[in-house]
Order: structure tokens, then sequence, then C-alpha cells
């Protein structure tokens, strides 16, 4: 049975908080009257005013209780009902326009209860509006239902007074069974999402985190909903605890609720067509149009949900599109692409600039026992088209995915790979370093893109797009030694001899670096790389290990050409201030910001301990490591190129020379291989074959000669030849 509760009429729009939770003194508009910072002065309405509105059909269960400013228009005020504490900014005999609606200002057919409102309101054709502060300029029309509750949360995962913990909101993101579930609050960015979500065998972290959250917060009851200035809002149903920011767009929305919607006049957000949102965090410059249904989840800034996309029990990044694709708990950092109608993303960690082709299936992940698989792909992951993936999977950074039914479970540690699955052969195969072999430019062009693209204002977290970087540099190492070992175990295996580990790194190295080609007659396998009986095999990997090779240099190469840019000093005052090559040290990409492991380490211990006091000191702890950042990655590159060549650099400035001297020849062929992958496309013939001539083709691709990014990057080769002349002079 429906509990339908009976008051009398005169009691509606009063005792928004019921009398027990009244703090001592206070009425119950005093947090309202903290939210309104209009600064309008009101006063009490006229008899003359009265008169009016009651000639204009207008009703008040006690005029004594609308008041207005002075400005304020009774003219403009035609059949309301008014319930409750009103107050309302001037109106004058004007009307507004935007995108094609105009509307004169004032309030017609509406139902309003205990509500505040700004300068030059619209407000038409309003079921139902009670209990919020509109600003300045704002245009609501056609909208249903329009309230606050008293226990309004606005998205955030917190409890108001005399409410039950079981109404919490939870994001369980990356794991299906709650396991790794955070709280949703305003101001939440990726870093912060991620370290929550790890670490669950640490409850005094976890213990501080929800402290960190729920500290933010008041708990008590009574905060009216707000809607910023010069915000529109039109032919929408239902909009139930949100808070909007100024100039947002909303337009035919079927649900809102439980939400805050952050908006500013340099970085708007929308809301179109069709959209039911519910319990989430909506941060500024987001666009969300055409259907898309979200429930328990965060938006990071300018970031987009179209054309039917699902997110649920999921945090998405900055400057990340999901379009007409379902996404389950799920945690994806910034600079995430995902579009076509059958891409379905479930319990995984994406590590950013990553993107999932149509007819890809991350999931579902009920090949155990029970829901509670996850899966971790490094930045750049590229699964290919209607690629099907098992959980427990992990890949290494820019990993692409051909084509495939993947059979088992998957653990990739090599970095730039082509994975693929041969059927005929039933195995696993992987190419190292594929895509400077095959696809240099789509790896540059999108390196660029996400810098171009990156809207953000608060920039608390430094994002790396580059990729080349700690995390892959370090994956490079990594997959150097497997190569080696892979190399020297099946040559081992050819000869019907037995080694040791050191002898099958010495004698694949010794094959790796060779030219005579010997290496070709070998079945190079890894193990581990697959949950499976089947083989892994490893497709050129001397190419591969070369590649590995040569990048670790240019990186060494770069960071100290960075460091005398930096300085603005010659390369010998550089030299005597290089680090000298240590240990080699692991790096977290913490959202999208990648931070050395030990300095995470560190802040987790101090939160642990009380010495960090909430999410603020966590953010400053990011701009803390954007500081140290450049430093970092130049001894991360001396000690990986002392790792891997047994130089230490800061010892010896004929070989930082001969490095610099050497670092042309391969930024050359690095820009060249940007061009020619692209040429490609325009020598294949069966992309000619669609066009009549090759004046069509190039008037719908466009000429390769005038391709902005190919010449953007020759000239960015120059100057890098130039500088290196500039610094061995």
């Amino acid at each position: 049975m429906n509990l339908i509760r009976k008051s009398p009429v005169q009691a509606m729009g009063y005792n928004f908080i019921p009398d027990s939770l009244l703090p001592a003194g206070k009425d119950e508009y005093h947090l309202r009257n903290q939210q309104n910072k209009s600064g309008i002065l009101y006063r009490q309405l006229t008899a003359f005013e009265i008169e009016v509105l009651v000639r204009n059909r207008n009703h008040s269960d006690d005029w004594n209780k609308i008041l207005v400013s002075d400005a304020f228009n009774p003219e403009l005020v035609k059949s309301c009902t008014f319930y409750g504490l009103v107050r309302i900014g001037k109106l004058e005999a004007f009307c507004l326009e935007y995108s094609n609606l105009q509307l004169p200002v004032g309030l017609y057919n509406s139902t309003v209860i205990s509500s505040d409102f700004g300068d030059n309101v619209v407000v038409n054709n309003v079921n139902y509006l009670a209990h919020y502060i509109v600003g300045n300029e704002v245009m609501l029309a056609n909208i249903n239902e329009l309230a606050t509750s008293s226990h309004a949360k606005f998205g955030n995962g917190i409890i108001k007074e005399g409410e039950e913990e079981k109404l919490r909101i939870w994001l369980e993101i990356c794991n299906e069974n709650g396991g790794r579930k955070i709280l949703p609050f305003d101001g939440m960015l990726p870093g912060d999402a991620y370290l929550w979500s790890r670490h669950r065998e640490n409850k005094k972290l976890q213990e501080q985190f929800i402290h960190f959250t729920t500290n933010i917060f008041d708990s008590q009851r009574g905060y009216y909903g707000m809607i910023g200035d010069r915000t529109i809002i039109k032919n929408t149903r239902v909009i139930k605890d949100v808070m909007i920011g100024s100039d947002a767009y909303i337009k035919g929305a079927n649900k809102l609720k439980n939400l805050t919607i952050h908006s500013t006049a340099s970085a708007r957000s929308q809301v179109g067509e069709g959209c039911e949102l519910v319990n989430g965090i909506i941060n500024i410059g987001c666009r969300i149009f055409y259907g898309v249904k979200a429930v328990r989840f965060v938006m990071a800034s300018h970031s987009q949900l179209k054309y039917g996309a699902r997110l649920i029990n999921s945090y998405l990044g900055n400057n990340a599109t999901i379009s007409c694709c379902e996404v389950l708990n799920s945690l994806i950092f910034p600079a995430h692409e995902q579009h076509h109608n059958n891409s379905f993303l479930c319990a995984s960690l994406v590590m950013g600039q990553s993107n999932m082709a149509a007819g890809a299936t991350i999931g579902s992940n009920h090949n155990s026992r029970s829901p509670d698989g996850e899966l971790i792909a490094g930045r750049g992951f590229w699964p290919g088209l209607c690629v099907s993936l098992k959980h427990n999977s992990r890949f290494a950074s820019y990993c692409m995915l051909a084509k495939g039914d993947y059979p088992a479970e998957i653990d990739i540690k090599f970095p730039f790979a082509l994975v693929s699955n041969d059927l005929v052969n039933d195995r696993l195969q992987i190419m190292p370093a594929y895509w400077f072999q095959y696809n240099m430019y789509a790896i540059a062009r999108n390196a660029w893109k996400y810098v171009d693209r990156d809207n953000r204002i608060d920039r608390t977290q430094l994002l790396e797009y580059d990729y080349l970087a700690p995390d892959t540099a370090a994956e490079c190492l990594e997959a150097m030694a497997l190569l080696e070992t892979a190399t020297g175990t099946a040559w081992y295996r050819q000869q019907g001899l037995t080694g040791t580990e050191r002898q099958y790194r010495n004698k694949g190295k010794q094959l790796l670096l060779a030219t005579d080609g010997d290496i070709n007659q070998l079945l190079v396998q890894v193990s581990g790389a697959e949950k499976s009986q089947r083989h892994v095999v490893i497709l050129k990997p001397a190419k591969g290990y070369q590649w590995y090779r040569k990048l670790l240099s240019y990186y060494a190469t770069r960071e100290i050409v960075a460091k005398c840019e930096t300085l603005d000093v010659s390369l010998s005052k550089v030299f005597k201030k290089l680090p000298k090559a240590g240990k080699l040290k692991a790096w977290e990409n913490i959202g999208g910001q990648l931070i050395l492991a030990d300095k995470v380490k560190d802040l987790l211990t101090q939160i642990t301990k009380n010495k960090i006091a909430g999410w603020k000191d966590v953010h400053a702890f990011y701009r803390e490591q954007q500081q140290h950042y450049a430093d970092d990655k130049l001894q991360q590159a001396i000690s990986l190129y002392a790792a891997a060549f047994g130089v230490d650099l800061s010892n010896d400035i004929h070989a930082v020379k001969q490095l610099l001297a050497d670092s042309v020849q391969f930024r050359k062929e690095l820009t060249e291989r940007i061009l020619t992958s692209r040429e490609k496309d325009y020598q294949n013939p069966f992309r000619a074959m669609l066009y009549n001539s090759q004046e069509e083709m190039d008037e719908v691709v466009g000429k390769l000669a005038d391709n902005s990014f190919i010449k953007q990057e020759e000239k960015a080769f120059q100057q890098y030849r130039r500088k290196i002349r500039q610094l061995l002079q």
C-alpha cells in the first residue's frame, strides 16, 4: 500500500526542515539565507501590487510571505500559485531569447513553493517548483517538476541527519562485487578515485578516505537546490535534488535526480533530449545528449556521453567521450574514446588515451565462480574491431589487439605491441613495438591530439600524453629482459641444450643484436602471457628489441635536452648537473599523472598517520609532484640508460654528446615513418578504387602534401636538429 500522508493545506511550503532536526535558535530558512548571495534587498508587497497580482489570477496562501525587490513589476506575474516564503527579484518588460526560444520576463502559469528568484527570470509553465534558489536571467519553461528535498545530497556519497547508512550512494568501480567501491564527491579527481580503489587491505587508509569525504559536507538538512545565472532549462520532465551551475543548457531531459551539474560561462555544460541521469557528479564543460542513461557516476570536466550511451557505477575521466556504448563498474582515466553501438566495457581500470573499437567486448567477467573479475589496461589501450576479452587480464601501455575472440585470460608485458589470435596455428602472437614499425602516424598524432584537446581549466593533475614517458620507458626495459630470456631459451631449445637464466639472457641479447639473421630460424615463445596450454609466440623479436633500445636512448637524450632548455644553459653546464644513475624506481599512473611509487607510498603513509588532513592536501600533493616531474624523469632516463647500455651518462660527457648526435638520425626516422605510414593510405588501390580520379580523392580525403600534422612534425624535426647542433657547438 502506498503511504500517503495528509496535512493541512496551510502547511504547504513550510516545515522544510523537521522541527526535531532544526538547530537551536534557527528557523527553517537559515541555510537558504546562507546560500542566497544575490545581494537583492527584498520587501513586502504593497496593497496595489497585491491587487494587480490577484487581478492577474495569481494565488497565495499568505501574501505577506511574498517578498520582492524594489524593481518588481506585478504585471509580469500571471496565473501562478504561491506557497510558503517566496522572494522575487527585479522583473522588467523584456523578453529573453536563447537558441530560438524567446519568452517574456516574468512568472507565468506555474506553482511556486518556498523559492528565491534573481533578477529578470523567466518561469513559464513550471507545474511544480519547490525549494530552489534561481539566479539572474534564468529561463525555466515547460517543466513538470523542479524540486529539492530537505535531505538532498546533490550526488555526493553522504547521508543527512536522521538517515540510515544504507541510503549512502557508493560507486562500485573496477569490480562488480563492490570490493573497490568509493564514495563520489564534488571535486573528485581521477587520481582520487584511483588511490581510493586500490590498497583495500589497508583498513585505516580506507577509513581516512571516507573521513576526508564526509568532512567536506554538512550533514544538516535544509539545503536548497540552486540554478546559476543565465541557465536555460526547457521541455524537461523531472529535476529533483539537482544543483546546477551558471550558463548550463538543459533541454528535453526525462529525469535528472540527485546530481551536481557544474557549469560556468567559460565551460558550459549541456544535457539534451531523452537523458536520464541519477546519482552523479557532472563537472564543467560536459555534454550529455540523445537518450543517455547514467546512474551512480562521476564525469570529470569536458567529458561527453551521447547517442544512447550507458554509464553505470563508473568514473569517466577528463576530455573523454563515450558514444552509443555501455560502461559498467569502470574507472576510466582522461582522454578515453569509445564509440559505436555495441562496444561494452565492464569492471575495468583503463589508464587513459584509450580507444574502444566497434564490437569490442571487455567483459563480461562471469568466467569466474563470481562476477569479481577485473581488467587493467595501461595508457593507449586499443582493442580492435569485435575484440572479446576475458577477465582477469592486464595489458602494458599502448597495446593494440587485433580483431578476434581471445579465449583465455591475458597478461601482456610488452608496450606498443600488437596482440593477435592466430586461429590457424592455435596460438597467441605478440609483435613488440608494432606502432613504430607500421603505424607511427597514429601514435604520434594521438599524442599531439590529446594535448590539443585538453580543455581543462583546473590542472591540479599534470596529465602525461606523450607515448614515451616514465611508464612506457620502464616497460621497454622490462620487455627487453623478457625478449632476451625468451630468445636465448629458444636457441638453447633448438640446440637441444639447457642453461641458466643468465646464460639464456646473454645468448638472447647476442642474437637480438646480431645482423646475421640466425634469429629468424627460432620460434621465440614467452610463458605466463596467456592462461592456456597453447604457445604464445613473439613476432619479429629482434626488431622489437632494437626499437626498445632506440626508444630508451632517445628518452635519455630528450630529457637531457629538456633540462638544457629549462635552465637555458650550455650542454657542458647541464652535464655537471646530471644526476647519477641509480637504482631504478617504480612509477604509478595516478589518474593520468605519473608519480614515483615511493612518493605515492609516502603519501598513503601520511594519510594513515593523520598527517594529511583531507582531499585538499592530497590535491596539493599532486601539484607538488608536478614541480618535481621533470627532474624525476631525468633521473629515471639516466638510470634506464645505464641499465640498458651499461653507461652512466653523468660520468661521460663524450657519451652524452654522441647520444645527442645520434638522436638526430632517430628523430629523422620517426618523422619519416610518420609520413610513410600515412602515405600507405594514399597508395592503397582498394582506397583509391572508390574515386573516379586522383583529384576527387584529394578533394574528399585531402592531399597528403597538405596534411597539417605531417608539416608540423617536419618543422619540429628541423627545430630539434638545430637545437642539437647548438648544444653540441
